[in-house]
């Protein structure tokens, strides 16, 4: 299912190791290049077995990132947050991480005229770990958002505890799977039904997945705000499959976003699992099980009244041992409830403040 990459790892530790000298060495430049990032570092709590939470504010490089011309892999976007997490005393030469996952989304507008996403992240295995980020970065909006910890390639023992691995996890910030803004704008990452690898080749910056996930929660209010900045960047699929984004905005509208010989497709569809959706050659293209759910989540669409009705929606597509999160989304009300493997009589609850 994945090969694991402990090259990542051993350079962000040379790289904090040299943070750490510059603390000892010179607190005022200390304070200075790291003072926020220390803070942001010290924030991480651990929620639940292997769950864990952080606030990451301020200043977080990536409009930087986006400058800089952005990445078209993950190896090269590892090299940008590592020389970020140095604060540019450190650069260097990584490689990338395999992972497969599969997923399912739902939009709908509720009896109480609440706009309501389910998510559900299935990832075949029960030793990775998640963490829930809060974000108030000074160049966007606020956010919550979710990252599979073993997507950054630090090893699927490493947990954030500890003020060295603390410090490794403000990579997260990088790397949501999915979130919601302050705007409403909610947007889920979900394999699509083959390998195929997007990498748009033209003179935009690149982005790859996870950092278009970023970008939007950052950015965009709407999904036609979200789909305008998806065609002003080059996209690179993420760990070498194909991937479609379902976004949803606070108006109802409900789209997934596909790429299809490079060329980016938008499709209106309340439902989204792991099989493609835009019209054309493609159409239909993925496994039984995931036309399965997408006709599951349609028929049950039209019986969901509230929060709790979608999270028996997505109870009911979701996996024993796979399933890793699941979510409800009130795009009005800006606040989720976070259910942690398959435990959907105690969710988390998170807000935005609008």
């Amino acid at each position: 299912m994945k090969k694991k990459n402990s090259k990542v790892k051993k350079v962000i530790l040379i790289a904090l190791s040299l943070v750490l000298l510059t603390i000892l060495v010179n607190s005022i430049i200390a304070v200075a290049v790291f003072g926020d990032k220390i803070a942001n570092a010290m924030s991480v709590k651990k929620l639940q077995e292997r769950l864990y939470y952080i606030d990451i504010n301020g200043d977080c490089g990536f409009e930087n990132y986006l400058s800089l011309g952005g990445a078209e892999s993950e190896a090269e976007l590892a090299q940008y947050i590592i020389s970020y997490l140095s604060g540019g005393f450190y650069e260097p030469e990584v490689e990338g991480e395999v992972l497969d996952f599969g997923c399912s989304t739902l939009t709908v507008e509720s009896s109480a005229d609440e706009i309501l996403m389910g998510r559900n992240f299935d990832w075949e295995g029960t030793e990775g770990s998640a963490m829930i980020v809060h974000s108030t970065p000074d160049d966007g909006y606020e956010s919550y958002s979710t990252t599979w910890l073993d997507f950054l390639g630090f090893g699927e023992k490493w947990l954030p505890e500890g003020f060295v691995n603390q410090y490794m996890s403000l990579a997260t910030f990088y790397a949501p799977l999915d979130g919601i803004n302050e705007k409403g704008l909610c947007v889920a990452d979900l394999v699509a039904g083959d390998k195929a690898h997007t990498n748009q080749d033209t003179t935009k910056t690149d982005l790859t997945t996870t950092t278009a996930i970023r970008l939007l929660l950052n950015e965009a209010a709407t999904v036609e705000e979200a789909v305008q900045l998806l065609s002003e960047y080059d996209m690179n699929s993420s760990i070498n499959t194909s991937h479609h984004l379902a976004i949803s905005d606070a108006t109802g509208r409900s789209v997934v976003v596909e790429y299809v010989d490079n060329e980016m497709i938008v499709t209106d569809t309340p439902a989204v699992t792991n099989h493609y959706l835009s019209q054309g050659e493609k159409y239909g293209v993925g496994n039984e099980e995931s036309h399965n759910r997408f006709d599951k989540l349609i028929d049950m669409s039209s019986d969901i009244f509230d929060s709790e009705d979608m999270a028996d929606c997505m109870e009911s597509v979701s996996y024993p041992m796979e399933t890793q999160w699941s979510i409800v989304y009130n795009l009005d009300s800006r606040s989720l409830d976070f259910y942690w493997q398959r435990d959907f009589s105690k969710p988390l609850n998170f807000s935005i403040s609008k």
